[in-house]
């Protein structure tokens, strides 16, 4: 295959020249002379509706009609234009924002980043960088793994291969998302390879198992340390929260001369998937499957010793020995368990709610001790400090909420367990990152009384009320424009906030799961480019659905080369 350079200036009948092979990637920009196809006769009528989108006379509007011939004296302008330093930015976050929009991130591979560091596949990463910037994509989430980075020795850092990728990344004009990712790759919705805990750390765990989360029948997760040593010095020295600061600082003083520049959003990781939660529904081995209620992580010796102390303070000694005995297996419903039904369960008795407050407050204190390095690590640097929150909506429509309050979110039909999470954010300053945004309530399995969307209507409200930055992802790999159309409402919610108040929340970025080959698939490519457009516009864009479309599909031809290219390095 020629190079895309060439590819290129044969589109546009010209000469465009560039060293095979060279180390240094093809830097194409996007045009903004793509996004302004003449539309002379367009007429477009918008209501008041999000989704209520309507051309006048549909099969001839101009929205509809087909990219034809009349299109070929447009390319070399827009050829030439991809390849022109001086065209480097297609829209930034500032100008999302300006125009009440939101500006798209897209989540790299889990394994951009190889063992002997190294990036993988390296001709193929530039490619796609490439035709992610000229898309209009604002940047790209990069988990930076412990386990690689610090997998040999304790306090011995390489970045040998992050370097490469902030560095490509930053050449194309791309930001950078960089994910302090403290947890083990491998047994979770969508893990695609096995990265585990640096070496030493998995030592210390294999002499002293208490280190991992433990359920009440003994099986021990090694994907995160338990948060319950999170200040005893049980790493070689170390106390866990202390290895996540010093990582932090070495990651600062790498890269700061690209932080607030190319790196723009630093997220913390806080437990396994790099979210605040507990490891209750562990798809590892078959233990969990999809919609069961999960099991309380919190028998080994240091929560419990935790649990002791905290009922002994509360009067109720009895209380402290052990975790809640009655509620069930990993793939039980509420109903099936003593602890989460309905009626006179013992999540909402006083032992229940002792618990429960406990076991959340654990978490929430995790979160704020990581949380303060971080702000420590951070502060004047001009990046932006995030954490994700897992989108926990199976069985949400239950009193109990039997499968956040295992995951550590005390979250039930008469508790709010996303408040605390929110007020603690805005305290410090960070941006509370929530996944399942694309979902919508009826695709999912309604006898589990899935709500994905009254879920995220929760989220929404908890950071409207506490001044809390929200930004989205989406849980799983969506192409449809059901999806995008869903994540596109979800982006700007309606809501009543506390004492009758009544607002808007409007998230301040979009994360996209995941950069692979499908995404580069001609119709889900088409879809993704009108996607991202739509986003950055927000409802503020005067134009209609069908002329954006319109757009992506003119996009698409001309860049056709690029994602081609892109498409087949990613597949080989």
């Amino acid at each position: 295959m020629s190079s895309i350079t060439h590819q290129l200036g044969s589109l546009a009948g010209a000469s465009l020249t560039a060293a095979a092979d060279t180390a240094e990637p093809v830097v194409l920009s996007a045009a903004p002379a793509l996004w302004k196809s003449p539309a002379p006769s367009l007429r477009c009528r918008i209501t008041a509706g999000p989704s209520e989108l309507d051309a006048l006379s549909p099969p001839l509007s101009p929205c509809r009609s087909p990219v034809l011939g009349s299109t070929r004296p447009d390319l070399s302008v827009a050829c030439q234009a991809l390849v022109a330093p001086e065209h480097i930015d297609v829209g930034t976050a500032a100008a999302a924002e300006e125009t009440g929009g939101v500006p798209v991130f897209v989540m790299m591979p889990l394994d951009t980043v190889t063992a002997e560091h190294g990036v993988r596949r390296r001709k193929a990463m530039a490619a796609s960088l490439q035709a992610l910037k000229s898309a209009g994509v604002e940047g790209v989430m990069i988990d930076v793994w412990w386990g690689l980075v610090e997998g040999e020795s304790p306090g011995v850092y390489n970045w040998g291969g992050y370097s490469e990728m902030m560095e490509m990344a930053g050449k194309v004009g791309l930001k950078v998302q960089a994910v302090m990712s403290f947890h083990q790759c491998g047994g979770n919705v969508g893990d695609s390879c096995n990265i585990p805990l640096p070496k030493w750390v998995l030592e210390e765990m294999h002499k002293d198992p208490d280190l991992a989360y433990t359920d009440q029948w003994g099986r021990r997760n090694f994907e995160y340390v338990s948060l319950g040593c999170d200040t005893l010095p049980v790493l070689k020295g170390r106390t866990p929260v202390q290895c996540y600061a010093d990582f932090m600082r070495a990651f600062r003083d790498q890269f700061k001369h690209l932080l607030g520049g190319t790196i723009v959003e630093i997220q913390v990781g806080m437990g396994p998937a790099g979210e605040l939660r507990y490891p209750s529904y562990p798809e590892q081995d078959g233990t969990w499957n999809f919609p069961g209620i999960g099991a309380f992580q919190c028998y080994d010796k240091y929560m419990l010793s935790s649990l002791k102390a905290a009922a002994e303070a509360a009067g109720k000694p009895e209380w402290g020995s052990t975790g809640p005995t009655d509620a069930g297996h990993y793939n039980n419903w509420p109903e099936d368990t003593q602890f989460f039904r309905h009626e006179n369960g013992g999540w909402s008795s006083p032992y229940g709610e002792f618990f429960l407050e406990w076991y959340s407050q654990m978490l929430l204190n995790h979160g704020e001790r990581i949380l303060l390095s971080a702000e420590s690590s951070f502060q004047n640097t001009g990046v932006k400090i995030s954490v994700k929150i897992a989108g926990i909506h199976w069985h949400y429509g239950t009193r109990s909420h039997a499968p956040e309050l295992t995951a550590g979110y005390y979250n039930t039909r008469t508790n709010d367990g996303y408040l605390p999470i929110a007020q603690i954010l805005a305290r410090h300053g960070a941006i509370f990152n929530f996944t399942c945004i694309e979902m919508r309530d009826h695709e999912q399995p309604q006898d589990a009384q899935c709500a994905p969307e009254k879920l995220v209507r929760q989220i929404a409200t908890a950071t409207m009320e506490t001044g809390t930055p929200l930004a989205g992802e989406n849980a799983l790999p969506r192409y449809d424009e059901t999806a995008h159309e869903q994540i596109f409402n979800s982006s700007l919610q309606r809501i009543d906030g506390g004492s009758g108040r009544q607002g808007e929340k409007q998230m301040c970025a979009f994360t996209y799961l995941r950069m692979n080959p499908d995404l580069f698939q001609p119709e889900n490519w088409r879809k993704f480019v009108g996607f991202v457009k739509r986003m950055k516009e927000g409802r503020q864009g005067k134009r209609c659905w069908e002329e954006v479309e319109r757009e992506a599909e003119h996009f698409v031809r001309v860049t056709q080369p690029l994602v081609h290219e892109a498409a087949v390095a990613l597949m080989h």
